[in-house]
């Protein structure tokens, strides 16, 4: 386990809340961080699921060049660690619906 530093926090609950805690978990300051863990990751994948819903106009753009083009804009020590065209599910960006599976003829 990692350890890492820790800072204490001040904050108010009311009682009913604080004795469902107890009756869970020795630890309240365990219990809380755990909680405030798992909702922070609920809001990070709802913020994913956001933003494939509507993607930043930049990556709408990208998505109309393919990723074939893209990669051939970047550098060639980047397209060789970072790349591999051949890898992957081909998507298409269908405004109103998100990212759907394409076919793609080239592929075997």
């Amino acid at each position: 386990m990692k350890t890492s530093s820790v800072e204490r926090v001040t904050v108010t609950l009311p009682n009913e809340l604080v004795r469902d805690i107890d009756r869970q978990e020795k630890n309240r300051s365990k219990f809380v961080a755990d909680a405030v863990r798992h909702e922070l990751e609920r809001r990070r994948r709802a913020e994913l699921r956001r933003s494939l819903d509507n993607p930043h106009p930049e990556s709408a753009e990208y998505a109309d060049l393919g990723m074939a083009e893209w990669a051939m804009s970047l550098p060639d020590e980047d397209t060789e660690s970072l790349f591999d065209a051949g890898a992957g599910t081909p998507v298409t960006w269908i405004p109103g619906k998100g990212w759907i599976e394409t076919v793609d003829k080239g592929r075997t």
